[in-house]
C-alpha cells in the first residue's frame, strides 16, 4: 500500500482540479493535485513538493481533512487530503493536461479519477 497526498486548494470558492496526463493510468480523469510520499518524508513536506513539481507555487497546508483507500488492478493507495491555500507563484502545468477552478456545484461535470470521486461529497 502507497501513501499518497493531495492538495484541495481552495481559493474564493473555487476549487482547484488537475486532468491527469493521457499517458498515465487513469489518464485524462480529473483529480487534485499531489502524489507519492517518498521514504523518509512527511505526508506535509510531500505535498509541498509534488505541488512545487507539478505545478510550480507554494502552498500553506491547512488541515487534514481526509484520508481514503482506494485500490484496483494497478494500484493500491491510501488517499491523504488536505485543504491547502496558494500562497505565490503562478501555475505552470508540469505533468497535467489542464486545470479548472470550479466550484462545488460543479464537480459532478467532471470525470473524477475513482479515488479522489469519493471526498468530493464532504467538501
Amino acid at each position: 500500500m502507497i501513501n499518497v497526498v493531495a492538495a484541495i486548494i481552495k481559493k474564493d470558492n473555487h476549487f482547484l482540479i488537475v486532468q491527469r496526463n493521457r499517458k498515465k493510468h487513469m489518464g485524462l480523469k480529473w483529480e487534485f493535485p499531489g502524489g507519492k510520499v517518498e521514504k523518509n518524508e512527511t505526508f506535509e513536506e510531500a505535498l509541498l513538493r509534488e505541488i512545487k513539481e507539478e505545478l510550480n507555487i507554494k502552498i500553506v497546508l491547512q488541515d487534514k481533512i481526509a484520508e481514503e483507500k482506494y485500490k484496483d488492478e494497478k494500484i493500491d493507495i491510501v488517499l491523504h487530503y488536505y485543504l491547502c491555500i496558494q500562497e505565490s507563484g503562478t501555475i505552470i502545468l508540469n505533468e497535467h493536461e489542464n486545470l479548472a477552478w470550479i466550484e462545488k456545484k460543479d464537480f459532478e461535470k467532471y470525470d473524477f479519477a475513482e479515488g479522489d470521486g469519493n471526498i468530493l461529497s464532504s467538501l
